[in-house]
């Protein structure tokens, strides 16, 4: 039914090797499936040789019907670093520092900052909806917060894109709009207890850690944090408080990319799959994913597939007929 894939960072070659690998067909710019719909998580753009052609691939089959697509927190800052704020004037709802520039960069000059093919671009941004949920898979960039989920719906149009009265609260830190879509396209954050700090690789102190938000098991700063394995004993083994865990028993399938991912995709749970396995890095070990999504209340990790790096393949049928 649905062919998910994951974070593209402008791989634009990449991602028609792996459209083609499923069966979908180039006509006339539109790639296509004759049964299956291709269903993108976001993060089009930054980092990579080819943004302009990866959005224009995707554009093109979302406006053509055969593929829907979500918002990446890259989508995201693309349209507040654009959108002046009306309460600070000569200032954007992102601020254009050094810091926020940086990873924006390559975007901006393979597009040309302030170019109608840029502003256009920001526009059609806007045009993406925060998640999908559908009978049997849900879609989101980062993290499926059921209350967040209920907190950001004022702020959503009844096709689930954002307000255009919503960009100017979601940047605005601190406010009921940026907490909620902060945690949807970004994650989850939870405070270290009492007190308690710890230093990134980086050399950073931290009083904060990012949350394996889809891990049911996971009871203790040290179990949800998501640090790499070398930083995890540095996190306290304390349980953390009820409050901070997500709790999420839906029978739908949750499908996300964000969190560059290494090694042979894997299943997170029974209807968890993380896609993004870093092919923003633009190394040979990293792949673009994608899970295809037949109408199974239980996934299986064989549904997985990807090109790599390198362009090597991992070769899977057909997912079979739209069900």
């Amino acid at each position: 039914m649905y062919d998910v894939i994951g974070d593209i960072h402008g791989h634009a070659q990449k991602l028609k090797l792996l459209l083609e690998q499923m069966g979908y067909t180039d006509t006339a710019g539109v790639y296509s499936h004759p049964t299956r719909k291709a269903l993108y998580l976001g993060d089009f753009i930054d980092r990579g040789p080819e943004q302009v052609e990866t959005v224009r691939v995707v554009r093109a089959m979302v406006e053509a019907g055969t593929a829907e697509a979500v918002m990446g927190n890259h989508e995201l800052n693309a349209v507040a670093f654009a959108t002046p704020d009306p309460d600070r004037p000569g200032e954007y709802l992102r601020k254009h520092t050094a810091r926020n520039r940086h990873p924006h960069h390559e975007f901006l000059r393979q597009v040309g900052e302030g170019s109608a093919e840029y502003l256009d671009m920001i526009a059609w941004f806007k045009t993406l909806p925060v998640y999908l949920d559908k009978e049997g898979i849900r879609a989101i960039h980062a993290c499926w917060h059921p209350q967040y989920i209920i907190n950001v719906q004022p702020y959503l149009n009844a096709d689930k894109t954002l307000k255009e009265s919503a960009w100017p609260l979601i940047a605005h830190r601190g406010t009921p709009a940026y907490i909620a879509i902060e945690t949807l396209l970004k994650g989850t954050e939870i405070s270290l207890p009492n007190g308690l700090t710890y230093h990134d690789k980086d050399g950073i102190e931290r009083d904060k850690t990012r949350t394996r938000w889809w891990d049911k098991q996971a009871r203790t700063y040290r179990e949800l944090g998501l640090v790499s394995e070398a930083m995890r004993c540095l996190l306290p083994d304390q349980e953390v408080p009820g409050a901070e865990r997500i709790e999420n028993d839906s029978p739908h399938c949750v499908f996300f990319g964000h969190y560059w991912m290494h090694g042979e995709p894997e299943l997170l749970g029974d209807r968890v799959a993380c896609l993004d396995y870093s092919i923003g890095k633009g190394t040979a070990s990293g792949k673009l994913c994608a899970y295809r999504w037949s109408g199974e209340s239980v996934l299986n990790k064989e549904n997985f597939t990807w090109v790599t790096g390198g362009y090597e393949v991992r070769h899977e049928p057909d997912a079979g007929p739209n069900l």
